[in-house]
Formats: C-alpha cells, sequence, structure tokens
C-alpha cells in the first residue's frame, strides 16, 4: 500500500526537534560568520558531531552498519530545516550522497568500512561529476586506463561539493566509450590525500563549500572500484535522482522561510501610514507564491517517498522535484527581495543570501531546462 502523502508521528517529531536544534546551534547569524571569517572548512566540525551523535550522518544508514535507518523522508526533513538557516554542514555531500553511493553501488567490504565511519561523522565524501559549466552527468572526459592490475586515473572535476574538506572522493571515469556516451563510466573510491590529486577550493556566490579536482595519473587498484568496471551509469543515475529530491528538500526549507519573513514584514511594515500588506497588488503576489509553496510541499514529499518505497518513477519524480523546486526557490527569492524594498537589497539583511542560495542550488544537478527535457525523455517524447 503506498504511503499517505504526509509525515507519520516520528517524523514530525524529528522535523521539529531538528528545527528546535539548527534555528539554536546554526542560525543565520552563524552561516555569516563562516563567510565574513573565511572560515578554511567552510563549515562548523564540532557541529557537524553534534548531528552525528544525532543519528543525522547515518539517517539513511541501516543499523546494521551504526546508522538509524530512517529513510529518504527522514532526511529530507532534516534538510528542509537545514536550508531554513542556510546551514553549510556535509548533509548533502556525505550524509545523502556518499552514503547513497556506498549504500547502492558498494561491495560487502566497501561498506563494512565506510559506512559506520560517516555515521560517527569522522568520515566525509564528496562525489566529483561534473567537468563543465552546465550539469552533463555523462560528459566525462576523465580517464581511468587500465594497467596492469590496476587502473591510472588522468582528468580534472568541477564544482565538487565540499571536495577540499572530504576525505574521500567518488570519481566518475570514463572507462570505455566516447566522452558522452553513456556507457563505459565507472566509479572509483579515492582518497583525497593519494599521491596524484589536486584540490582547489572555490568561493562560491552563496559562500558555500565546493572545489577544483585534478586527476595526475593516479594509481589506482581494482579494490578502489565503486560497483563493477563499466557499470557506473545505473549508480550514478540512481545517486544523482536521490542528490536531486534532498537538495529540493533543503530548497523547500529556504523558500518557506523567505515566505514567512515577508509575509512578517508586509503585516509590519507602514508605508504612508498604512500597511503595505493591505495593497492588494502585495496580497496577490504573496497569494502566488503561497500556492507555488503549497505544490512544492506535496511534490519533495512525493519524491522522498518514492526513494523510500523504491517506485519504478523515481528518475521522472526526481526531475520533476528539481524543477519545481527550481522555479519556486527562484520566484520566491525575487519576490522576498523585492517586496523588502531597498532594505531587501543590503547585505545586512538576510533575502540576499537566500538569493545567492537559490541561484547556486538551481544550477546544481541540473537547471530546470535540463529536467524538463529530461522528463520528456523519461516519457518517450
Amino acid at each position: 500500500m503506498p504511503m499517505p502523502l504526509m509525515l507519520n508521528e516520528d517524523q514530525v517529531q524529528l522535523k521539529d526537534a531538528a528545527r528546535a536544534f539548527i534555528q539554536a546551534k546554526s542560525p543565520v547569524t552563524a552561516f555569516r560568520k563562516l563567510r565574513d571569517n573565511r572560515e578554511p572548512d567552510g563549515f562548523d566540525r564540532k557541529l557537524w558531531k553534534e548531528m552525528a551523535e544525532l543519528g543525522w550522518a547515518g539517517i539513511i544508514i541501516p543499523e546494521e552498519f551504526g546508522g538509524v535507518g530512517f529513510g529518504y523522508v527522514g532526511l529530507g526533513v532534516v534538510l528542509e530545516e537545514a536550508g531554513r538557516t542556510l546551514l553549510a554542514s556535509p548533509l548533502i555531500s556525505t550524509a545523502l550522497i556518499g552514503a547513497t553511493a556506498v549504500l547502492l553501488g558498494g561491495s560487502s567490504a566497501q561498506k563494512k568500512e565506510i559506512l559506520p565511519a560517516i555515521t560517527t561523522g569522522g568520515w566525509l565524501m564528496a562525489l566529483a561529476h561534473e567537468e563543465g559549466p552546465h550539469h552533463s552527468p555523462y560528459a566525462v572526459s576523465t580517464k581511468a586506463k587500465a594497467e596492469g592490475d590496476g587502473f591510472i586515473l588522468s582528468g580534472k572535476k568541477t564544482f565538487v561539493l565540499d571536495g577540499h574538506v572530504a576525505d574521500q572522493l567518488i570519481v566518475v571515469a570514463r572507462t570505455s566509450g566516447k566522452r558522452d556516451a553513456k556507457q563505459g563510466l565507472t566509479l572509483f573510491l579515492v582518497d583525497r590525500a593519494t599521491p596524484g590529486v589536486k584540490v582547489t577550493r572555490m568561493h562560491m556566490t552563496d559562500s558555500r563549500n565546493a572545489a577544483n579536482v585534478s586527476f595526475s595519473k593516479v594509481k589506482l587498484g581494482r579494490h578502489h572500484v565503486l560497483g563493477g568496471i563499466d557499470q557506473g551509469t545505473d549508480i550514478l543515475d540512481a545517486v544523482l535522482d536521490r542528490a536531486r529530491i534532498g537538495l529540493a528538500a533543503e530548497m523547500l526549507g529556504g523558500v518557506r522561510e523567505e515566505f514567512e519573513r515577508t509575509v512578517e514584514y508586509l503585516k509590519t511594515r507602514q508605508q504612508f501610514g498604512v500597511l503595505i500588506g493591505s495593497f492588494q497588488a502585495l496580497k496577490h503576489r504573496a497569494a502566488e507564491m503561497f500556492c507555488e509553496i503549497e505544490l512544492s510541499v506535496s511534490v519533495v514529499l512525493d519524491g522522498l517517498i518514492a526513494i523510500d518505497e523504491n517506485r519504478n518513477d523515481v528518475p521522472q519524480i526526481a526531475s520533476l522535484v528539481k524543477a519545481r523546486l527550481n522555479d519556486t526557490y527562484f520566484l520566491v527569492s525575487n519576490e522576498a527581495l523585492q517586496m523588502h524594498g531597498g532594505i531587501g537589497m543590503t547585505d545586512e539583511f538576510d533575502m540576499g543570501l537566500f538569493m545567492k542560495r537559490a541561484r547556486v542550488a538551481m544550477a546544481s544537478f541540473g537547471d530546470s531546462l535540463f529536467h524538463r527535457d529530461r522528463y520528456a525523455a523519461l516519457e518517450g517524447y
């Protein structure tokens, strides 16, 4: 029987607990401090340890590997609350993407070694797959050439989320076929400290962590392969779909926070002695935002449920969810800034921070044009 499109009691309790913890421990002011101090890590390691102690680092990891096995809906509600304060953490790169990749493609030995380390907060991971300015999962030039009983890895990756702090990179490399071929990809687990790996931190518009990574004749063994040789596409597609839905959950948190702040501003800001919330034009714009947000709430939850139920339509719902949240975050971030007037443009006010985050999140794992085209292709058009 399909799960109802609503949170159960345990999930509501987790959401409430996550909101209380994040609001207290990492409000937007904490994010500002990380940005203004140019913190080398780009996130608070002590806070990450506390989050791991709450079980969040291993929230999708089964209990047999030290996790809590609370599923993607559980992780989604935590990510939504993180989005409300622009929390910078390895939740997406490690707890979502890294854990998913190992769960889906890892050998028994890899799972036993990596998953328990993730749950403690002591092992960070990052997916290195992009090579160009736009999301293109199969446009891979990085090559892993078979040599002896192993491989020689050479190439470059861009926009690697949390790449400069990751202990281990999940590298998408081509072991056969031409650059844009869907087949012939292999995933490798590469420790960041491996000779020939060079990581350069990028300072992103939204002040979040990303890096460029180059590989110069990096020697790898067969035990570094995640999944099968030339069979990485299925794992990569599944990982990216889960990343898209998880990121959309975080985006939803930012959308809701912006909307709630804007409505409160409309209720208190006066112009010529009249509350601006009484202006019909602003009422109509607020109503449009509300409708778009309610649709977004439904599709995000449906996407998270689809993963937990292992539904056949996960690829379609992932593209639907990401396109919807791209559009909603764009609309709400623009409207929130405009409705706050001149103060919305100042750095001391938070609306600009949410707008910057919106723009980077919209481009991550595929923009709306990419996902509309992908959805049509998946449906046979």
